[in-house]
C-alpha cells in the first residue's frame, strides 16, 4: 500500500524486481493479441531478410565476383535492393503498429488506475499527499510509454532474430559460432551486476520525483497562506532542496544506465574482432573462405544487434519496474467499502432511519468513536446533531452514507441494512453537502447539473431559486453560463456553498445530510437560505450538523452528541428547559453574540 507519509519522506523500496508486476503487464497486451500476431508475421519476414542478406553477400563474394558472372551479380544486387525496400516497408509498419498497441495498453492502464482510485475510501486520500497519488496516474504511466510502445514487442522480434541467426551460424561453421559466444558469459555478468544498482537508482529517483510532486501540489493548494504570511522565500528554499534531490537521483540513475550500452557494445566489437582473427589465422580448426568470413561477420552483427536491443530493453525494464511497482501497488489497494456478494438495489425509500446499538472504530482494536448509539427517525423528520468537535457527529452521517461500516450493530433505511444494498442505489437516494464544498472547473450550470445529469435548464434554475442562489447567479457576467475556475476560486465561500446546495437539491434525495452546510454563509444569506429550506426539508428525512444553533432551532429533534454517545435529545424548547449540555452551549453562543453587539454599540 502507498505509505502514509509527507513529501519529506521516501516510500519503501522492494529489494528485488517483482516478476509478478512485469507479468501483469501481459494482461494489458491480451486484448490486442490479433494485432500482435500480425506484427509478429511481419517480424518473421524481417528476420528472414536479415538472415538472407549476408548469405547473398557470401555468394556474391565467393562466386559472382571471382567468376565475373555479371548476370548473377546483377541478380544478386537487384535481390538485395528489393529485400532492403521490403525490409524498410516492414519496419515502418512494425513501428506504427507497435506504437499503436503500446498506446492502447497505456490507455487501458490509465483507465484502470483512475477508475480504481474513484472507489478508494476517504481515509486513503486523507492520509497521504495527493501529489504522490497524482504522479502514479500521470508520470509513472507515461514513463512506460517507450517500453510498451516499442520495447515489449520489439524484444520478441529480437529474440526471434537472435535464435534464427544463431542456428544459421552453427549451420555454416559450428567452430566459428562457438568462438562468437566466448564473451557471452561476460555480457551476462555485466548485465546482472548493473541490474541491481540500476534498479535501486531508479527506485530512489521515483521516490524523489514523488516527493517533489507532492510538495508542488501542496504548495499550489496553500499558495494563499504562503503569500499571506510572506513565506515565499521559505517555500522556494524547500522547493530547491526537493528538486536538487531529484536532479542528483536522476544523474546517478543516468550514469548507471549508460554503463549498459558501452559495455554491450565493447563486448560486441571484441567478438567481431575475435571472429576476424580466428577466421584469418585459422585457429581451432576453422577454415573458411573470405565470403564465408564476411557473411559470418554480418551474422555476428545480426546476432549482437538483438543482444544489444534485448539488453536495452532489459535496461528499460529495470527502469520501468520501479514505476510498475508503484502503479500496481495503487491498484492493489483494496477498497474498504464495497458491495457485498449478492447485494441488491435499494428500492425507492420513504426515509426511515434506524441506528441499532451502533459501535464504530476506525481500526480493529482502536479507539471507540461511537459507543452503542441507538436512535430511530421517522420519514420526513429533521434531525440536528450538535456537540463538541470530535464528538462523533460526522461519523454518524458517514455511517448512514456508508462511507464507513459499523463495527457492531447496524444501520438500516426502511428496514434495509445499508451493508446489504449496492452503494450506487444507496447514495442515489441520499444528498450530502459538506462544509468543504467542491466546485468543478466549467460553468455554474454544469456544476449544479452534476447533481442530476439529465436535469433540464428549468430544473437547474428551480433548484437555484429554492436555495436563493438564483439572484447572485444572475448578477454574474454570463449568468448560469459564467465560467468558474477549479474549486470555485472566483466565487465567494457563500456563493460556492449555495451552488453546492442547489446541486444536492437537484438530485431530489429522500435523505438529506448537511454537514456544516451554512458555516461560510453570512447572516443575511443564511436567512434567505433558511427561508428556502423550510419547504424543501418537508417530506425528506434530514440530518443537519451545525455549530451555529440558529440554523437548527426549527429541527424536529436535536441530538446532543458527546464522547460518541447521545447524551440529550429533544426539541429546541425541550432541551433549553432541561438546562443541560445543550442549554449551556446555547447560552455560551448567545453570550458571545450579546458581548459582540455591546462592543459594537460602545464603539459607535
Amino acid at each position: 500500500m502507498a505509505q502514509r507519509n509527507t513529501f519529506r519522506e521516501d516510500e519503501e523500496l522492494e529489494e528485488q524486481i517483482n516478476l509478478r508486476d512485469i507479468a501483469r503487464v501481459g494482461r494489458y497486451l491480451k486484448p490486442y493479441l490479433p494485432r500482435v500476431v500480425r506484427i509478429l508475421v511481419v517480424v518473421i519476414a524481417m528476420s528472414g531478410i536479415l538472415v538472407t542478406v549476408p548469405y547473398l553477400t557470401k555468394i556474391m563474394i565467393d562466386s559472382a565476383i571471382p567468376n565475373k558472372d555479371l548476370g548473377l551479380l546483377g541478380a544478386l544486387a537487384a535481390g538485395l535492393a528489393a529485400l532492403i525496400v521490403v525490409y524498410e516497408l516492414c519496419l515502418r509498419y512494425r513501428t506504427v503498429a507497435i506504437t499503436r498497441v503500446g498506446q492502447l495498453m497505456l490507455k487501458d492502464m490509465r483507465r484502470d488506475i483512475f477508475t480504481h482510485i474513484q472507489t478508494l475510501p476517504f481515509s486513503y486520500f486523507d492520509s497521504r499527499p495527493h501529489g504522490k497519488i497524482l504522479i502514479r496516474v500521470v508520470n509513472y504511466v507515461n514513463t512506460l510509454s517507450d517500453t510498451l510502445s516499442s520495447g515489449l514487442i520489439n524484444v520478441i522480434s529480437d529474440v526471434f532474430t537472435f535464435v534464427i541467426t544463431l542456428v544459421v551460424m552453427f549451420a555454416i561453421d559450428w567452430r566459428l559460432a562457438l568462438f562468437s559466444l566466448v564473451l557471452f558469459p561476460v555480457l551476462i555478468v555485466w548485465v546482472r551486476v548493473l541490474q541491481y544498482f540500476q534498479r535501486r537508482a531508479y527506485q530512489k529517483l521515483s521516490n524523489k520525483q514523488s516527493n517533489l510532486n507532492a510538495y508542488i501540489h501542496e504548495s499550489i493548494a496553500g499558495v494563499k497562506t504562503t503569500q499571506t504570511f510572506a513565506q515565499e522565500r521559505a517555500q522556494f528554499a524547500t522547493f530547491q532542496q526537493q528538486q536538487g534531490e531529484v536532479r542528483s537521483a536522476w544523474m546517478r540513475a543516468v550514469h548507471i544506465q549508460f554503463l549498459m550500452w558501452p559495455g554491450v557494445q565493447t563486448i560486441s566489437v571484441a567478438t567481431i574482432s575475435l571472429i576476424y582473427f580466428v577466421g584469418v589465422m585459422g585457429l581451432g580448426g576453422v577454415d573458411v573462405t573470405t565470403g564465408v568470413l564476411i557473411a559470418f561477420v554480418g551474422y555476428a552483427n545480426n546476432f549482437w544487434n538483438p543482444v544489444i536491443n534485448i539488453g536495452n530493453f532489459y535496461n528499460q525494464l529495470i527502469t520501468c519496474s520501479a514505476y510498475l511497482e508503484r502503479i500496481f501497488e495503487t491498484l492493489d489497494v483494496k477498497p474498504e467499502i464495497t458491495d457485498r456478494p449478492g447485494a441488491r438495489d435499494l428500492p425507492a425509500i420513504q426515509g426511515r432511519v434506524d441506528f441499532n446499538d451502533v459501535v464504530f472504530r476506525y481500526e480493529e482494536g482502536g479507539r471507540t468513536i461511537l459507543n452503542l448509539v441507538d436512535f430511530h427517525v421517522a420519514p420526513g423528520r429533521t434531525i440536528a446533531l450538535v456537540g463538541p468537535t470530535g464528538a462523533g457527529k460526522t461519523t454518524i452521517v458517514n455511517l448512514l452514507s456508508r462511507f464507513y461500516d459499523v463495527s457492531e450493530g447496524s444501520v438500516t433505511i426502511d428496514g434495509h441494512d445499508v451493508r446489504d444494498v449496492t452503494l450506487a442505489s444507496l447514495r442515489r437516494q441520499m444528498g450530502v453537502m459538506l462544509q468543504d464544498t467542491f466546485i468543478f472547473s466549467g460553468n455554474v450550470r454544469e456544476n449544479i447539473r452534476y447533481g442530476r445529469l439529465d436535469a433540464t435548464d428549468e430544473d437547474i434554475e428551480a433548484a437555484a431559486k429554492a436555495v436563493h442562489a438564483h439572484e447572485f447567479i444572475m448578477e454574474l457576467p454570463d449568468g448560469y453560463d459564467t465560467a468558474v475556475e477549479e474549486r470555485g476560486s472566483t466565487l465567494s465561500a457563500g456563493q460556492r456553498q449555495l451552488i453546492a446546495f442547489a446541486r444536492v437539491l437537484l438530485a431530489d434525495p429522500r435523505i438529506l445530510i448537511l454537514d456544516e452546510a451554512t458555516s461560510n454563509i453570512d447572516t443575511r444569506t443564511e436567512e434567505a437560505l433558511q427561508a428556502g429550506l423550510n419547504h424543501l426539508l418537508k417530506g425528506r428525512t434530514s440530518f443537519i450538523i451545525a455549530h451555529r444553533l440558529s440554523t437548527i432551532e426549527n429541527a424536529d429533534e436535536i441530538f446532543y452528541i458527546d464522547h460518541g454517545q447521545i447524551v440529550e435529545h429533544g426539541s429546541h424548547a425541550e432541551l433549553l428547559a432541561e438546562h443541560g449540555a445543550y442549554w449551556r452551549l446555547y447560552e455560551s453562543q448567545y453570550a458571545m453574540i450579546r458581548s459582540s453587539v455591546g462592543a459594537d454599540r460602545a464603539a459607535g
